[in-house]
């Protein structure tokens, strides 16, 4: 609607530029920007929420991976940021419209999924999503089953949920078919149901999650559940992301290791260990456009992240690392703040 009066009136954001050549300027501004350019005018706002906006952004090449990190309190359950680590920048998000603990969180493109996750101690099937370009959040399609603690990822343009309930539930599991816009079940066998789940990722078209019992893996094309390979499963230690096919983590001794699925076996990241914490309290992994990116809590004094930007290469059965960048980034967070989940979005 606001697209669409801003047309209508003929309006410009900039006096003197045709409205289409003023887009193409808009567009090259640097997302972070947006926020306190949407305050200049409402013709400046409208153009900022153009979905044409995104589109230009795109051919322009002017697009780039965010991180997006939630931050937890004691007073607050979620607290959400949008960073661009390689400057520092980090933008408050607004609130969403359910403060929730042991969410599940997913991302395609320039949207985040928020899944379940418990407030006052009760689980919730209620669906958040949080649109980057358009900085806001809306209500999505609730879950079949209300949820907390559970496995979630992005498949082929599909949000997958599996567990966070008692396996008794139905539907344990279920995927999310944003032309539908509604929630459909997934089968999945009694036998390897569990209740908490303890980290997920997808790799090569598969959701991935660790529960107490072990490893699993949904196939959304053959629609089928299976264990993953014993290997894999004995080296997965919890907080895992996958990045050009390969799933990283970190072991007992604070160590980032990866695990290809064409070797077989977990092999330690080479050549980072000067430069990086042993995290033997654990860390955020997150797929950092193509780099494997790493967030955790740092610096004197609290409310601050350290976050390192590698860039790992495959030689000779052998994962060799290049650290990119690394950045503290103050979130402006209380003291007994902790990070809860890190993952990128598109804009």
């Amino acid at each position: 609607m606001e697209e669409a009066r801003w047309r209508s009136e003929r309006e410009t954001p900039i006096p003197g530029l045709p409205a289409d050549l003023a887009m193409e300027c808009i567009a090259r501004i640097p997302f972070f920007f947006h926020p306190e350019l949407a305050l200049v005018s409402r013709s400046w706002r409208s153009a900022l929420q153009s979905p044409d906006l995104f589109a230009i952004r795109v051919l322009a090449g002017a697009t780039k991976p965010f991180l997006c990190v939630d931050v937890r309190t004691r007073s607050n359950p979620t607290n959400w940021f949008l960073l661009d680590p390689s400057s520092s920048s980090v933008v408050p998000l607004p609130p969403p419209p359910i403060r929730a603990a042991g969410s599940a969180c997913a991302s395609i493109g320039h949207l985040l999924f928020v899944l379940g996750g418990a407030t006052g101690g009760i689980a919730t099937p209620a669906v958040q999503i949080y649109d980057a370009r358009a900085n806001r959040w809306r209500r999505g399609p609730k879950m079949r089953a209300a949820r907390e603690f559970a496995a979630a990822g992005a498949v082929g343009g599909r949000v997958y949920v599996a567990g966070g309930c008692l396996p008794s539930t139905e539907p344990w599991a279920e995927v999310l078919d944003m032309e539908e816009g509604r929630w459909r079940p997934l089968a999945s066998p009694i036998a390897i149901r569990e209740k908490w789940i303890h980290g997920s990722a997808v790799l090569g078209g598969k959701l991935l999650a660790m529960a107490d019992r072990g490893g699993l893996q949904f196939d959304p094309e053959k629609g089928r559940w299976s264990a993953v390979s014993e290997v894999l499963d004995r080296g997965w230690k919890g907080r895992a992301a996958a990045v050009d096919r390969v799933i990283y983590s970190y072991d007992f001794l604070g160590k980032v290791k990866g695990f290809d699925p064409e070797m077989g076996e977990w092999r330690e990241v080479e050549g980072v260990d000067q430069r990086l914490p042993k995290f033997l309290a654990g860390a955020m992994i997150a797929d950092l456009g193509g780099v494997l990116c790493l967030a955790w809590e740092g610096g004197r004094g609290g409310g601050k992240m350290m976050c390192a930007a590698v860039k790992v290469e495959k030689k000779e059965r052998r994962l060799m690392g290049e650290i990119l960048w690394k950045e503290m980034v103050e979130l402006g967070a209380p003291a007994d703040s902790s990070l809860s989940h890190c993952l990128s979005l598109h804009v």
